[in-house]
Formats: C-alpha cells, sequence, structure tokens
C-alpha cells in the first residue's frame, strides 16, 4: 500500500470559523511550524471575499510572509476568478474550488446553487495555470437535507473532473458519516477518479467515527486525506460541525505511513491553540486512533 498523505487543512479549515480572527504574524507561524512537520501540502488560507470569511481576510499578507520549504504544496481556495487573480498575485501553488452535493447547502454556502457554481468554475480552471482541487462538501449528509444520496456525490465528481480538477476532496462536512456509507460512495466513485489518489477524504469528527471512515477508505485503496492540527475547525455554514479529524489522530491511525514529524507537529498545533475559542478546542491526547 502507498505511504499515507495528509493535507494540513488547518490554516485555513482551521481557523476560518474562530469569532476573533488569529493575528497574521501567529497564522505565518502555524504554516512555517507545518512546513518543518513533514508535510508535503498545506492548505494556506482563501482567497473569498472578506465580507463573507473576515477571519482569513489577510491572505495575501500570510502568502506574503510565509516561509516556503522545498517540495511543499501551498494552497489556497478560491470561489471565482477574482479570487484567482488575487491567488495568482500571491504566488499559490494549487488552488481549490468547492461546490457541494447538497442544493441547499450550496446556496448557503456561495449563494449560488450546485449548478451555477460548476458554471464559475469554468473560466477559474481554464485560467488557473496551476493543479486544481475539486471539494465536494456534504457528501454523505446536509445539515439541511439529511442523508445525500451517493448518485447525486457521482453526478458532481464527474462534473468536476470534466472541468478540468486534477484532485477531488469529498468531505464529511458534518461528520455524521459511517465506514458503511464511506465504502459505498466509494465503490460508486473509484471507478471514475481513477487512479485512487485523485481521490482525498475530508473529514470531520463530529461523532467520533473520523478515523474509522479513513481506515475503511483506506482498505479501499484511498491514500489522500485532509486533516487539520489539534482537530481544530469547522464549517460557518454547517451547524453541527465542530472540528476537523486532527492531523495527529491520523498520524496515530497509520503509524510509519505519514511521513510526520510527531513532535514538531505538536509544537505548531501549540501555537495556534491559545487563539482557538475554549469551547471549541479538542483534547490533548490523539493516542487513541478510535477518538
Amino acid at each position: 500500500m502507498p505511504p499515507v498523505r495528509i493535507v494540513e487543512v488547518g490554516p485555513r479549515d482551521g481557523l476560518q470559523n474562530e469569532a476573533t480572527p488569529v493575528p497574521t504574524e501567529v497564522k505565518v507561524a502555524f504554516v512555517d511550524a507545518l512546513s518543518e512537520a513533514g508535510f508535503d501540502e498545506i492548505e494556506v488560507s482563501s482567497f473569498v471575499s472578506p465580507r463573507w470569511i473576515p477571519q482569513l481576510a489577510d491572505a495575501e499578507a500570510v502568502f506574503a510572509r510565509i516561509r516556503r520549504a522545498p517540495g511543499v504544496t501551498y494552497m489556497a481556495l478560491v470561489p471565482n476568478v477574482q479570487g484567482l487573480e488575487r491567488a495568482t498575485a500571491a504566488r499559490v501553488d494549487k488552488v481549490a474550488v468547492f461546490t457541494a452535493a447538497s442544493e441547499t447547502f450550496s446556496r448557503k454556502n456561495t449563494n449560488a446553487g450546485i449548478a451555477e457554481t460548476l458554471q464559475r468554475f469554468q473560466s477559474v480552471i481554464a485560467k488557473a495555470g496551476v493543479p486544481v482541487r475539486g471539494y465536494i462538501s456534504t457528501a454523505f449528509h446536509c445539515p439541511y437535507e439529511g442523508r445525500i444520496a451517493p448518485e447525486r456525490v457521482l453526478s458532481v465528481a464527474r462534473a468536476l473532473l470534466d472541468l478540468g480538477c486534477e484532485e477531488l476532496s469529498i468531505g464529511d462536512t458534518i461528520g455524521k458519516a459511517t465506514p458503511d456509507e464511506v465504502r459505498e460512495l466509494l465503490e460508486l466513485l473509484l471507478p471514475t477518479a481513477q487512479p485512487p489518489n485523485r481521490l482525498a477524504l475530508h473529514l470531520h469528527d463530529t461523532f467520533g467515527l473520523a478515523v474509522a471512515n479513513a481506515l475503511a477508505a483506506h482498505a479501499m485503496g484511498i491514500t489522500v486525506f485532509d486533516a487539520s492540527s489539534g482537530g481544530i475547525g469547522g464549517c460557518p455554514f454547517a451547524p453541527g460541525a465542530p472540528g476537523n479529524v486532527a492531523t495527529e489522530a491520523l498520524v496515530a491511525a497509520f503509524p510509519g505511513q505519514t511521513g510526520i514529524d510527531t513532535r514538531r507537529l505538536s509544537a505548531a498545533s501549540a501555537l495556534v491553540r491559545p487563539y482557538i475559542s475554549r469551547s471549541k478546542l479538542p483534547p490533548t491526547d490523539f493516542t487513541d486512533s478510535t477518538d
């Protein structure tokens, strides 16, 4: 089985839901510490309008000040061509676009339906000039529509691949998926997205099943997982989604397979921990891979 790749999304997904923005210098130190921990890909920020995500209004400043380590891809989320232009000026290595498998969630998250978001992405992907990742939120359950049929996810996945996305990140946005649901969806997606490393799982740990879901996916050939250092995060448009699966928990679940320096990872988590709302702080002990 190939090594497990963890895409560290803490600096973007981990911090976007904080009531008080984290200082720019702390974000820069956080990214630099993650670079030293052994990640080959870090999602640094988002070039979404500050009106929507004010916590990430300093995206340009963060990208300008981070120390770019050789071999590390520094990614950012972009919603449209304007966001892409900002990302290009900031010398982003990879961009991500985002839609959903739930029509209601798409409208609340992007102020547009699924078809409209896909139409927006045509020009973004055509002009990107760098690899493009496609996020599919609410791929299992939606806080507004409930269980999402796997066929709806497949339809969106095919559309993103046809537009030119090199990778898809499949999101359990409210952390309600079970291993059986993960297996059911992957059985449908894997024949379309080949090789398997074109698929990543973006898991939230609301009900404590994120690691079990990752293990189920790994048994089917999935080797790329998104995670957030310290388990911080959550989506501002998804009630009941308190945090991403902790990077530490996935490293523990795949011992010797991730290449991540756990001591340096802990040091990175410690940098932002004082700035995270105490009600959102996850446990500090991630040694039990079922947490």
